[in-house]
């Protein structure tokens, strides 16, 4: 097995002094920032109530030659924008939208051992922080943020709030965290008391994770047989094992690289949290129809319908809790 190259490695040990300082502490990374070109979206000037803050899922396949996504890579950016669009309708009703670019490590390696991959993971996330610290630095101006992100990127999302939300006036500022189809475990959670997973449909600076699957399914890359995740139904807003029937999905909704709404379908399927993995199981879906679309999930692991789902009560779920959150602070939203 190949070997993280020395300058990953070093670079893994930069990280560990933390979120601290401004973006203008290292101008050589922080820098890609500044360009607008390296966002794939950056809507700094319009009059919205909070920002998104938005991490792309992994769009590159990658190789132990090319770890990890090329910034000037043209069709790689096609694809890492049209990812944001099947998922960014969920969240930009009130919000401005912040999504880097960013160098995210590719799929082929995540068929490495956890302690193989994590130099290229960390990577990705030293432009991840640089992005997050030269948008606030630069574009927020107090304004309240969600953290949003869907696999890789929800990974991202959980590094960030490690690294940065520590800090009790970015916690003030923070609306949700939506780190949608990654793991959080209770171990996580004592060492970062940050990481407050949510308890109900309503609470603020909170952690909003599941990941999706068959009832048969006992293992699945982020969600390893003999680990427990914390998670919370998207349907009933339980942290226990109460099932939802169908009847409270408000639709899923499966999009396209445009954002495009190709096919919706209300009361798709009821959900359950599994009382032994913490993994949302699916109790109306049949794995033949929905294949798991990426060679490393067997089938039934629905990884990659996370979002598409519960589109319509993850939505509702965001203005809901923008909503709870502004009237906290005493203002309306924009």
């Amino acid at each position: 097995m190949k070997k993280a190259p020395l300058a990953l490695l070093l670079l893994l040990l930069v990280l560990l002094a933390g979120c601290t300082g401004t973006s203008d502490s290292d101008t050589t990374t922080q820098s890609l920032y500044a360009n607008p070109g390296n966002w794939a979206y950056l809507e700094a000037d319009q009059p919205k109530s909070a920002d998104v803050f938005f991490l792309c899922p992994t769009v590159f396949q990658g190789s132990q030659e090319v770890t990890n996504m090329p910034l000037d890579d043209r069709d790689v950016r096609e694809s890492f924008q049209g990812a944001i669009n099947m998922e960014k309708g969920i969240y930009v009703q009130d919000c401005r939208l912040f999504a880097p670019y960013y160098r995210q490590m590719g799929l082929a390696l995540y068929a490495l051992s956890p302690e193989e991959r994590e130099p290229y993971l960390e990577a990705a996330y030293q432009d991840v922080r640089d992005a997050f610290l030269y948008y606030l630095d630069h574009y927020n101006k107090g304004q309240p943020i969600i953290l949003a992100g869907f696999s890789q990127g929800a990974d991202m999302c959980i590094r960030l709030m490690k690294d940065c939300f520590a800090q009790e006036e970015l916690q003030e500022q923070l609306v949700a965290c939506y780190a949608i189809g990654w793991s959080l475990t209770q171990e996580e959670t004592d060492q970062y008391p940050q990481l407050k997973p949510a308890c109900s449909e309503e609470d603020t600076g909170v952690v909003i994770t599941f990941n999706t699957e068959a009832e048969s399914v006992s293992d699945s890359p982020m969600v390893p047989a003999g680990t427990k995740t914390l998670a919370i139904n998207p349907l009933n807003w339980a942290t226990d094992s109460t099932p939802a029937g169908k009847e409270e999905n408000l639709g899923a909704c499966f999009t396209d690289y445009s954002g495009s709404i190709v096919t919706e379908i209300p009361q798709f399927t009821g959900a359950y949290l599994d009382p032994s993995r913490g993994t949302l199981k699916v109790t109306d879906v049949d794995p033949a129809t929905f294949p798991p679309g990426l060679s490393l999930f067997d089938s039934g692991v629905y990884h990659v319908y996370d979002y598409q789902f519960f589109y319509r009560n993850l939505q509702e779920n965001v203005a809901l809790r923008l909503d709870n959150y502004l009237a906290q602070q005493g203002q309306e939203a924009a």
